[in-house]
């Protein structure tokens, strides 16, 4: 069995993300895979995350983005993997519907996501879910170690 050529993975800057990261990256690794790290800055602007604020004179939507691809590029650095691929995504949908469209458009064969803490009401949460029910390839759902 060939290994895959082309893992994606949904980054949200959470513990179980960064958990899913490593995982990642190790696969795209083993198997020479491009590893491409995807975050979303979901229902935007309905939802605007409220920590950290933008300052008045910067447009929220190029505050997020800048903030996001900092983030993403430090965690590359941490993993090893700065020539992982890094995108950001501003939208007005959730972050599985985003990341399952974007999926359809590229050559993934791997999605990777972190799930919820295992004591949540619904362990694998919402966005991994919605991602395992529907994606058009093999999905990796990550649980961080407590």
């Amino acid at each position: 069995m060939a290994g895959y050529r082309s893992i994606v993975v949904g980054v949200d800057f959470s513990k179980n993300s960064r958990v899913a990261a490593i995982r990642a990256a190790a696969l795209a690794g083993r198997d020479g895979a491009t590893l491409t790290l995807l975050n979303v800055v979901e229902h935007f602007p309905e939802d605007i995350p409220v920590n950290p604020i933008p300052p008045e004179n910067i447009d929220p939507a190029t505050f997020y983005m800048e903030r996001a691809k900092a983030e993403l590029a430090e965690l590359a650095r941490e993993l090893g993997t700065q020539a992982a691929e890094q995108e950001v995504l501003i939208s007005s949908k959730s972050a599985n519907h985003e990341i399952l469209e974007w999926a359809g458009q590229h050559p993934v064969d791997l999605l990777v996501v972190g799930a919820h803490d295992r004591d949540a009401k619904a362990p694998l949460g919402s966005t991994a879910m919605a991602i395992s029910n529907h994606a058009p390839c093999d999905v990796l759902i990550v649980h961080a170690e407590k």
